[in-house]
């Protein structure tokens, strides 16, 4: 599939994106910093804070990238915008209305390898980036499409069996289509949202009732 744009045209948009939204991005790592806390708490709460953070961060993802800054040089970015919106509505939806978000670290093996990628989304994806491209100005952080779909895998892995499994698909349907970004723009971080929405799709569909 050709890329209707250029390396540099993708991380001007990263950087305009990151200097008009300042502070923002900082706000949107410190929540998710928060959310993965919260799995420790045992406070009634936080299946809404964990799942309202993330129906929030897919929100500003479709609206504060997609449509805001990406449309500038993809007109697919419309159709990006609207299925990340579409996605933080079913969290919001499965959170507040159905009550079918439940999140919990057990300490098991998966729930290490669910934390990895939470804290790869968090942390480690952007410091990779920030040495890769020697600037905080193009480093692409949580807020943005990849960060964020990792960062998700690894939330929904660490939910009940209770969990609705369409809330996989878009998550999946971008980790198809962002991971090019890794062949193409040399965002080499990406590879590792492909592995993390293989795992977690495997094993969420593998996974007994009762784990």
């Amino acid at each position: 599939m050709k890329i209707p744009f250029t390396t540099e045209q993708f991380f001007e948009i990263i950087e305009k994106y990151n200097l008009a939204v300042f502070p923002a991005q900082l706000i949107v790592i410190l929540l998710g910093i928060l959310s993965v806390i919260l799995l420790h708490s045992k406070k009634e709460s936080k299946n809404k804070l964990i799942g309202g953070f993330l129906g929030i961060l897919w929100v500003w993802t479709g609206t504060a990238y997609h449509f805001a800054f990406f449309t500038e040089i993809n007109k697919a970015a419309f159709l990006f915008g609207g299925l990340f919106v579409l996605q933080g509505l079913f969290f919001l939806f499965e959170t507040f209305s159905r009550k079918k978000l439940e999140f919990e670290f057990r300490g098991k093996l998966m729930d290490y390898v669910a934390y990895f990628f939470l804290i790869f989304g968090l942390v480690i994806y952007p410091i990779l980036l920030f040495f890769l491209e020697n600037s905080l100005e193009t480093t692409i952080t949580l807020g943005l499409p990849c960060p964020s779909t990792i960062l998700t895998f690894g939330f929904l892995m660490l939910t009940s069996t209770k969990l609705s499994k369409y809330l996989l698909i878009v998550p999946a349907l971008w980790t198809i289509i962002g991971t090019s970004a890794a062949f193409n723009f040399g965002v080499y971080p990406d590879y590792l949202m492909a592995i993390s929405a293989l795992v977690a799709i495997v094993y969420l569909f593998m996974r007994k009732k009762g784990e």
